[in-house]
């Protein structure tokens, strides 16, 4: 027998249980597909995040990060993270409630195709929260104190960039860095990959590289490249013995590492392969060798 499929709240059913949570109605702000021009202004943050290009322009230069579903919204709230506003539908709107209720930024609570229309894709991960974006730390104040840190070279594919940073949390790396080029740890599918790990990991950007590969020695790092090449040590046989403060770089997905980048570093290492496989993809190997340089 089917069950049959729940009426959708209306718009006052919306407002009657948000008061009850604790959450005022001047804080809603409701759109449908015929309304969504008129509010256009005031959803500019939400507009084409499907265009990769246009969005890893516009949101580090306007200061914000979008946090995609009520997972991923509950972490950047725990990592301090603070919010601009709130998107979601009326049926996802009362799982953030207790977040929601404990602050005063603006809620959009559009129809599921005005919210498609708006974002490019359908929403079914709950909602999406606009974040402000945090202020990056000096890289000298962030590695501080840090014994095991990565620096991710040029990685422009963000889902490798979101899995490396998962990596980094599982193995108690204390700290990421990231050059000039590579792409942003805090856009919305990093995010999703790394599981909200990007808020957890210390992280910043490194602006000179691979000049940067001097500034992390004389901050007192053994600065380590993941390379195959003829001076390549196996990585387990440096950890055995690995310095106290390591840095490992980790290089684009199709080249690897640049010459000039391998050439400044203390060390080159590399994963022994076999079965006719040359290497592993960037993420795969980052798990790998942050495994094997975890501190006890």
């Amino acid at each position: 027998m089917n069950t049959p499929a729940k009426a959708p709240l209306t718009r006052q059913q919306v407002i009657d249980r948000a008061a009850e949570l604790g959450i005022t109605a001047k804080r809603l702000h409701f759109f449908d597909e015929e309304t969504l021009s008129s509010s256009a202004q005031h959803l500019y943050d939400y507009t084409q995040l499907t265009d990769v290009a246009l969005r890893s322009i516009r949101e580090p230069a306007e200061g914000l990060f979008i946090a995609e579903s009520s997972k991923i919204i509950r972490r950047a709230h725990a990592a301090g993270m603070v919010p601009r506003s709130y998107l979601t539908s009326p049926k996802w709107l009362f799982d953030l409630a207790d977040l929601i209720a404990a602050n005063d930024a603006p809620i959009f609570i559009g129809t599921d195709a005005a919210v498609e229309a708006l974002t490019g894709f359908h929403l079914h991960r709950g909602a999406l929260a606009a974040m402000h974006r945090p202020q990056a730390p000096a890289v000298a104040d962030l590695v501080a104190d840090a014994r095991r840190i990565v620096v991710i070279e040029d990685v422009v594919d963000h889902t490798n960039v979101g899995a490396i940073f998962r990596s980094a949390a599982a193995f108690g790396v204390d700290a990421v860095l990231v050059t000039p080029r590579c792409a942003d740890p805090l856009y919305r599918r990093s995010i999703r990959v790394s599981m909200g790990t990007v808020f957890q990991v210390p992280w910043t950007r490194i602006e000179s590289w691979p000049a940067g590969v001097d500034s992390l020695r004389e901050l007192g790092f053994h600065v380590v490249a993941l390379a195959l090449d003829e001076d390549s040590v196996a990585i387990r046989e440096f950890a055995a013995d690995a310095p106290e403060r390591t840095a490992i770089v980790f290089g684009t997905e199709g080249d690897g590492l640049r010459r000039s980048t391998i050439a400044a570093c203390d060390s080159t290492v590399m994963i022994p392969m076999s079965g006719g496989v040359d290497s592993l993809n960037v993420a795969a190997a980052s798990a790998v060798a942050c495994f094997a340089l975890q501190n006890d």
